[in-house]
């Protein structure tokens, strides 16, 4: 099977929170790249394909959007926050 990843990834395990819309669900950051993710999580069912990944470790928050789902785990891409995509201040 060929990799079709845009960068590689570091495996890890860290803590983190799937935060969207005033809700908030915990998970493990299992891998992390400069372009997404791979989560696991309790349960898919509920979590919207747009939210925020907050990393407790540093709190760094990233846009994401979901790319893949399976029975307990999730892919993500980052999205460009709108101060990095080159707008004005």
């Amino acid at each position: 099977m060929e990799e079709q990843r845009a960068a590689q990834r570091r495996r890890m395990l860290r803590a983190g929170t799937i935060s969207f819309g005033g809700g908030a669900i915990d998970c493990t950051v299992r891998n992390l790249s400069d372009s997404g993710a791979a989560l696991d999580v309790t349960s898919p069912v509920g979590i919207p394909d747009r939210f925020t990944l907050v990393v407790d470790t540093d709190q760094s928050k990233l846009p994401c959007r979901i790319v893949w789902r399976k029975e307990k785990r999730i892919g993500v891409r980052f999205e460009l926050r709108e101060d990095d995509a080159g707008g004005t201040p």
